[in-house]
């Protein structure tokens, strides 16, 4: 079926499923905390979910552990380091491991940055979404302006050399200029890496039942160009369609999705890809969402929601989906290593990419066009399984 000769690199990704309040754009599993947060239960559950997961990846290094939600934030330093040093006890981390947690500006007091800082993390996202306090409050945010300003000089303070601030454009009633100013307020804060992507309404979320007003696509297009350059000028280089990083400091672990690496989730609602090299297969699962439902069933099979074999197609298509979000594209080679198969099975969409000016093509990389980007969707549509 497949004809792996060597195994793509593993991530670890950690769900916490809790926040503060939901936000009415979020389509995450993220639940509404209403009680008192049961740490140790939930750090437990974590770690006999991995033990149950071990026999899976035995021998093979972690290059990356991401801590996302929910708000990951909301659980004590002394937690977040009870866990890393449990998975230092039965996992092989890479010499230069990437170890990112999302924190959420509302939930950081003074102190808690360097704290973390000492248990191991050496990566912050912050979720900042604008610096426009009317905004925040219309996007459900707990925090205010000097809230996400005092987040970012915390994690000056705390040392961490390299964290990202997430902000969103296309917000309710949102101006260019105003969408210039949050892209401003974020450079003057010197991080090195910055995640800046348009609100979409999702369904099942809040504004899809209610949705605001947002800017037309004309006026969107305005305020990406516009931003773009911005950001450009002060040597923030776009290396994915909503991700700029100074140079070096792009995010290990995301480049590993987009490069269709493997990883392994864990926590309520994680999902995980890994490929199996002796049976030649590429398996995904996904856990139970439902916090209580994983808290109860973190010990058994239980735990695990779903399960799926992909298939060549499925491989083809899931690899070319995150691929082409990156501005350079990737290696031939790459495709071969990480799917297991020749780049020749998707020549017939290739050549259709190739004839339309979407792509830049040769037997060595494959790129995608400033067209292709803009046009993104059409393009991947074009390596749908049954296209």
């Amino acid at each position: 079926m497949f004809n792996f000769t060597e195994l793509p690199p593993l991530s670890l990704y950690i769900h916490f499923p809790w926040c503060v309040q939901k936000c009415p754009y979020c389509d995450f599993n993220s639940h509404e905390l209403k009680t008192s947060l049961d740490e140790k239960n939930y750090i437990n559950a974590l770690i006999s979910d991995l033990e149950q997961e071990l026999p899976l990846f035995w021998g093979r290094s972690i290059s990356s552990i991401f801590m996302g939600g929910g708000t990951p934030s909301l659980f004590s330093p002394e937690s977040i380091d009870t866990l890393i040093s449990a998975l230092r006890a039965r996992l092989t981390f890479s010499p230069d491991i990437e170890i990112s947690m999302e924190a959420n500006p509302g939930t950081v007091e003074l102190g808690k940055f360097t704290e973390f800082s000492h248990a191991g993390i050496n990566r912050l996202s912050i979720g900042i979404q604008s610096f426009s306090d009317d905004k925040l409050q219309k996007l459900g945010r707990i925090h205010g302006r000097k809230e996400a300003i005092r987040a970012a000089e915390q994690a000056h303070d705390a040392g961490f050399n390299s964290f990202n601030l997430d902000l969103m454009y296309g917000l309710p009633n949102q101006s260019l200029q105003q969408a210039i100013e949050d892209v401003e307020t974020a450079i003057a804060l010197e991080p090195k890496h910055l995640s800046h992507y348009q609100l979409t309404i999702e369904p099942n979320t809040f504004f899809h039942h209610q949705p605001p007003t947002t800017p037309d696509d004309d006026h969107l297009w305005e305020i990406q160009l516009a931003c773009q350059e911005k950001l450009a000028k002060n040597s923030y280089a776009q290396y994915e369609i909503s991700a700029y990083a100074k140079e070096g400091a792009q995010c290990q672990h995301n480049l590993n999705y987009w490069q269709f690496g493997d990883y392994l989730g864990i926590g309520a609602g994680a999902h995980g890809k890994l490929t199996n090299a002796p049976e030649q297969i590429i398996n995904r699962s996904w856990k139970v969402k439902q916090p209580q439902d994983y808290l109860n069933n973190a010990i058994t099979d239980k735990r695990i929601s779903g399960r799926k074999t992909l298939s060549r197609n499925d491989a083809s298509f899931e690899f070319m989906m995150n691929a082409l979000r990156l501005n350079e594209g990737f290696e031939t080679e790459i495709f071969h290593r990480h799917v297991g198969l020749p780049i020749s099975v998707v020549e017939k969409a290739l050549k259709q990419a190739d004839e339309k000016n979407w792509i830049q093509w040769d037997l060595k990389k494959i790129k995608p066009t400033t067209t292709g980007r803009q046009y993104l969707n059409n393009l991947l549509e074009l390596f749908l399984p049954d296209n």
